[in-house]
């Protein structure tokens, strides 16, 4: 009986462009403009600036561009700086199901690949669809998800990027095979990365495992090996993530990477059940925070703006969310935040700034910013509690229901079942223009911006994706 690897490879190495459809192309567009705003922000970033000395110092010569500063370096390096870039920020997209991720983190793979080897957009295109399809789908096939069970989902990227990468490199089905068997063996990330107190790894992790892809891919090429049970096999991710924890026997689905991969080179068109190219159902950030606070973020600015109020006027604000985010986003931790990394995972803290400063943006989470006394006085205003019914109804909705009590005794409440950026309620071209040059415009000229728009929007007729990359270079 063939492996679960041995089905992916094989789908992975028939695709071609010629299978997608318009609508999966249009939103690859999307999501790499969202994408390559993210990484022009990310660019200013101090994280990131760490990182490039780094590779700088481990002289990583090559041909793949880094994105904002225009270094030259190989594939993998590129990779891992560019994947960094779009992470950096929190800012960039969404998919939330049994696991959580941000499939634009393994988007510099196909990126470099494609620069490197001189490919055309309709490769390029074809590897974003491919590689958001993939890492969407892994994140229905533990159940409960692993991020549950104390894991963190760059241990799923570690099993999608190689997956990408051999595609773009014109592997067969063997050598993909073995690239995510070298990558998905050695990947698995701890839950800790974005647990209490959080640090630069929280952004770092799901890039590393986008680097590790890439270069799994690259020595399979060579003829490197891997094992192919990662799945299913003997002490592969299942056998590993259920033996010894509560609730052992938990169950797996595996159709969504092996039964339900064949729909999209058939013509499917239910991709929120996995039927088709589910690209489409991903979600963008109106906001450079966690995923779960869109929601109550969204509907504390709603009160604030409806009601005309101020900070000053608001005694308490009453969260009620899924469990989840009463876990991780408003622990004890989080209630006196002293990172960025730890401030845009706060509820507290970005609830706060909505109250004080009416907004939620890169600017609340600039050094100076983190401690400003104002926006601090308001986190002890804030309780998030679990609600039950909420729960029921996750990830199908993201529901939450937020009630301000002001000092006069007065009561507004709000309540949303996804936010903005959501497909039910996506973002538009002219909505992504105005995140992507926020992003880019302290260091990118807005004809620059023009040019790299209109290149992306007109992808499918380049024949060198090393035109588009030159673009992503700062000239301001």
């Amino acid at each position: 009986m063939p492996t679960i690897t041995e089905k992916i490879a094989r789908w992975a190495a028939e695709v071609r462009y010629e299978h997608l459809n318009p609508a999966a192309i249009d939103a690859a567009k999307r999501f790499l403009y969202d994408t390559l705003g993210c990484a022009l922000g990310g660019a200013q970033v101090h994280d990131c600036k760490i990182f490039l000395e780094h590779y700088r110092g481990l002289q990583q010569p090559g041909s793949c561009t880094v994105i904002g500063s225009g270094d030259k370096m190989n594939p993998v390096a590129a990779a891992m700086l560019n994947a960094l870039m779009v992470r950096a920020m929190d800012y960039n997209d969404i998919y939330w199901k049994q696991d959580p991720s941000h499939p634009s983190d393994l988007a510099s793979a196909p990126l470099a690949i494609a620069e490197w080897k001189h490919l055309s957009g309709k490769d390029l295109l074809l590897g974003l669809v491919l590689g958001w399809d993939f890492t969407m789908r892994l994140c229905h096939i533990a159940v409960p998800g692993i991020r549950e069970r104390g894991w963190h989902h760059a241990t799923l990227m570690a099993y999608a990027t190689p997956v990408v990468a051999g595609k773009m490199l014109g592997l067969s089905w063997q050598q993909i095979q073995h690239a995510i068997g070298i990558a998905a063996c050695h990947r698995f990330t701890l839950g800790c990365a974005v647990a209490g107190k959080l640090t630069m790894m929280k952004n770092t992790v799901s890039p590393m495992a986008t680097r590790d892809g890439v270069e799994a891919a690259l020595l399979a090429q060579r003829g490197y090996t891997g094992p192919e049970g990662v799945f299913e096999g003997k002490e592969g991710m299942e056998h590993c993530l259920s033996k010894g924890y509560p609730g052992e026997g938990k169950s797996w689905d595996y159709t969504w990477i092996t039964d339900k991969l064949g729909s999209t080179l058939e013509g499917g068109n239910d991709p929120a059940n996995g039927i088709g190219w589910m690209i489409t159902q991903c979600g963008m950030k109106g906001y450079p925070i966690e995923a779960l606070m869109h929601s109550p973020v969204s509907a504390t600015l709603h009160i604030m703006k409806a009601n005309n109020l101020k900070a000053e006027d608001v005694k308490s604000v009453l969260i009620e969310s899924i469990a989840r985010a009463a876990d991780i986003l408003s622990d004890p931790a989080k209630y006196d935040p002293q990172s960025k990394e730890s401030a845009d995972h706060s509820l507290p803290y970005c609830i706060a700034a909505a109250l004080a400063e009416g907004r939620v943006t890169p600017l609340e989470f600039k050094e100076d910013k983190l401690w400003d006394k104002r926006l601090r006085a308001q986190m002890p205003k804030v309780k998030v509690v679990a609600n039950p019914e909420f729960e029921k109804a996750f990830p199908a909705k993201q529901c939450t229901r937020v009630t301000i009590t002001t000092n006069d005794g007065k009561t507004f409440t709000h309540a949303m079942d996804y936010p903005k950026g959501d497909p039910r309620d996506p973002m538009t071209v002219e909505e992504i223009g105005v995140k992507f040059n926020a992003l880019a415009s302290p260091i990118m000229s807005e004809s620059r911006q023009q040019a790299l728009k209109a290149a992306i929007f007109d992808l499918e007729n380049m024949k060198d994706v090393a035109e588009l990359m030159k673009l992503t270079v700062a000239d301001k």
